[in-house]
C-alpha cells in the first residue's frame, strides 16, 4: 500500500463520456495508466450537466438526453508523482481540461475500520 499523508497534489481530468482511446473509454484508460504508474488512487465521477471549450451544454435531463456527459477523473498523490504522470496525458487528452490543486491528505487507509 502507498503511504500518503500531509501535503499532496490533486489532479482532475475533465473529459467527455464518449471520448475514446483505442475503442475504450478515455476515463478508463487514464485510471488504468494511473494504477500502472503506482499512483495512490483514482476515482471517476460522472457529471449530470456541464459544458467546456465548445460551449455546448451536455445534460442528463430527460428531454435532452446526452450520451456525452462530463466525466471527472480525480487522482491524488505526492506532487512529484502526479507531475511525473502528466506526460502520459499529453497523447491521451485531446479535448478536455487538466487541473492541478494543492491539497492536504488527512486520512488514507485501506480496508474497514474496527469500532
Amino acid at each position: 500500500m502507498t503511504k500518503l499523508a500531509g501535503t499532496a497534489l490533486r489532479m482532475t481530468v475533465l473529459v467527455g463520456e464518449s471520448d475514446l482511446w483505442h475503442h475504450r473509454p478515455l476515463y478508463t484508460e487514464i485510471v488504468h495508466r494511473a494504477h500502472a504508474a503506482g499512483l495512490a488512487g483514482a476515482s471517476v465521477f460522472r457529471g449530470v450537466e456541464g459544458y467546456g471549450a465548445s460551449s455546448l451544454i451536455h445534460t442528463q435531463r430527460l428531454l435532452s438526453l446526452s450520451e456525452d456527459l462530463p466525466m471527472a477523473v480525480v487522482i491524488v498523490d505526492a506532487g512529484e508523482k502526479i507531475r511525473a504522470f502528466l506526460p502520459q496525458l499529453d497523447g491521451l487528452v485531446g479535448e478536455g481540461l487538466v487541473v492541478l490543486d494543492d491539497c492536504e491528505v488527512v486520512r488514507y487507509t485501506e480496508g474497514g475500520v474496527d469500532r
